[in-house]
């Protein structure tokens, strides 16, 4: 089973593994960045997930993790013109 990311308030970390529920619960109110890398020591080192380049994180089964909205890069759309 994959390993779901979810975001919940009050937590007492950024992130927070959740294995009753095979998760990630991230913590609001952080930035992308901390919460981005928090995911991914958990995932790779604790987990024993492969390597993940930039912000595509892969669960300890290989398959790539899909991540809430709130922790996607903003993507600027290309200006008309």
């Amino acid at each position: 089973m994959c390993i779901h990311i979810s975001m919940a308030d009050e937590l007492p970390a950024i992130a927070v593994w959740d294995p009753d529920e095979v998760s990630i619960r991230v913590a609001r109110g952080f930035r992308v960045r901390d919460a981005l890398q928090e995911v991914r020591d958990i995932l790779m080192i604790d987990l024993g997930a492969p390597v993940s380049q930039g912000d595509v994180l892969h669960c300890f089964c290989g398959m790539r993790v899909e991540l809430p909205h709130e922790l996607r890069p903003c993507v600027t759309p290309a200006r008309a013109g």
